[in-house]
C-alpha cells in the first residue's frame, strides 16, 4: 500500500471544483496572467470563448474569468444568485440588465469599463463592433455560494429578486453618489463606470507618495472594488491583507514586489505589470508594494470579495479599519522609514534604465 489519496464521495467535496470541470474550458493557475492574451475556448454555458484563471492568491471566496466576445457575436441571456464585478480588458460593446419588474436598462462600455450585474438579475452582453473580439474580465463569489447550496440550479434558476440593486436608472448612465467615509474608503455609488482611468480620484496621502484612491460599490453588492493611482516615479507602501484581492493594471509600466516577513523583500517574488495583467497577492501576512516604472501616472483596478460597505467578514472589516496603519502600531502597512532599504535602491536602478527619475528619495530618505 502506497500514500496515493483515492477519492472519497464523503470527504473534501467541493461543489464549485465539480462545476468547474463541467464547463469544459480551459482552467489557468498562475500567480500571475495577461488578460489579453490567455487562451480561451468554446464556452457552452455562457456563449463565446472563456477561460477560468485560479491565480496563487485567489482566496476561497471568488474566482475569475476571461471571456471573449468574437466579432458581431454576444454572450447567452444569463442570470445567478451570485455577485459579479466585470472589467473590459479590450474592445467595445453594450449590456442589457432587465431588473425585478422586467424594465431593461441597457449602457455601452469600451476598453476600462467596469460594471456590476445586479444580483440575479437577468442580463445579456453584446459586442458593439462586427470586426474586432471583445474581451471583459470579471470576478464572482461563486465559490463560495455554490459550496454552500450544492446545486447549480439553485443559483442560475432561481426566481428571487433584487429591486434594490438595480432600481436607480442613473447608475446605468454612468453616474453616481459619492460616499464619504475617509481616506481610502471613500465610495462612489454606481453600477456601472465608462472609464476607470479618467475617473477623478480623491488622494490617500496615507498609502503613501501622493496617491489617490476611491472604491466603488457597483451593483449595491458585497464584492469590493477600487481603483488607485500614483504617479511617475513613486511607489506605494508596503501593505498586506487577505487573499482574494484581485488586481488588473488599467494605465502604466510597474512591478510588485511580494514576501513574508524575513524574508528579502528585492529577491522573493516580482510580478510585473502592464495594461490587462492581472495577479492576487496570497493570504495574510504576505506583504506586496507596488512600484510605478512608467513615464507618466499608473492606475491599477481592484476587486475582491467583501467590500467597504458590506465587508461579509469580520475579518475583512478589521483589515479595512488597519490598513494604512503602521505594523508597528498594529496595522497592515510599513511606512517608509521602516522598509528595506534595498528597495530605494531598486527602484532608482530600474528608473535609471529607463532614464526616468525617482521622486521617492523626498518621502522615504528625506535631505539625502
Amino acid at each position: 500500500m502506497g500514500d496515493e489519496i483515492e477519492f472519497n464521495p464523503y470527504y473534501g467535496v467541493f461543489p464549485y471544483h465539480d462545476f468547474v470541470k463541467s464547463e469544459g474550458i480551459p482552467v489557468v493557475e498562475a500567480y500571475a496572467v495577461d488578460c489579453t492574451t490567455v487562451p480561451v475556448e468554446p464556452w457552452e454555458r455562457l456563449g463565446g470563448l472563456g477561460t477560468y484563471v485560479h491565480l496563487t492568491g485567489r482566496g476561497d471566496h471568488a474566482s475569475a474569468y476571461v471571456v471573449e466576445i468574437p466579432a458581431g457575436g454576444q454572450l447567452k441571456p444569463e442570470q445567478h444568485l451570485y455577485d459579479e464585478l466585470m472589467y473590459v480588458v479590450s474592445g467595445r460593446g453594450a449590456t442589457v440588465i432587465e431588473d425585478a419588474s422586467g424594465k431593461k436598462q441597457s449602457f455601452e462600455w469600451g476598453r476600462n469599463s467596469i460594471f456590476g450585474i445586479p444580483m440575479n438579475a437577468k442580463h445579456q452582453i453584446f459586442n458593439g463592433s462586427g470586426t474586432e473580439p471583445a474581451r471583459l474580465a470579471a470576478l464572482t463569489d461563486l465559490p463560495i455560494i455554490l459550496n454552500i447550496f450544492h446545486k447549480p440550479e439553485f443559483v442560475f434558476d432561481n426566481p428571487m429578486t433584487f429591486p434594490e440593486r438595480s432600481d436607480v436608472e442613473r447608475y446605468y448612465n454612468g453616474e453616481g453618489e459619492f460616499r464619504e467615509v475617509k481616506p481610502g474608503r471613500h465610495q462612489w455609488e454606481t453600477n456601472f463606470v465608462p472609464d476607470v482611468t479618467s475617473f477623478e480620484l480623491p488622494p490617500w496621502a496615507a498609502r503613501g507618495a501622493a496617491g489617490n484612491n476611491i472604491q466603488y460599490l457597483l451593483a449595491d453588492s458585497s464584492m469590493h472594488c477600487h481603483i488607485s493611482e500614483f504617479h511617475q516615479g513613486t511607489y506605494k507602501k508596503a501593505h498586506r491583507h487577505n487573499a482574494g484581492y484581485h488586481i488588473w493594471c488599467a494605465t502604466g509600466e510597474g512591478y510588485s514586489l511580494l514576501w513574508l516577513e524575513g524574508e528579502d523583500p528585492v529577491n522573493t517574488i516580482r510580478v510585473d505589470w502592464k495594461p490587462g495583467t492581472l495577479y492576487a497577492p496570497p493570504d495574510g501576512p504576505t506583504y506586496h508594494q507596488h512600484f510605478n516604472v512608467a513615464d507618466g501616472p499608473s492606475r491599477y483596478l481592484v476587486f475582491a470579495f467583501g467590500g467597504a460597505r458590506y465587508p461579509v467578514l469580520e475579518t475583512t472589516f478589521n483589515g479595512l479599519e488597519v490598513m494604512d496603519i503602521s505594523a508597528k502600531d498594529g496595522g497592515h502597512q510599513i511606512e517608509y522609514q521602516d522598509e528595506n532599504p534595498a528597495i530605494l535602491d531598486l527602484y532608482e536602478r530600474e528608473l535609471k534604465a529607463r532614464g526616468l527619475a525617482s521622486k521617492m528619495r523626498q518621502f522615504v530618505r528625506p535631505g539625502t
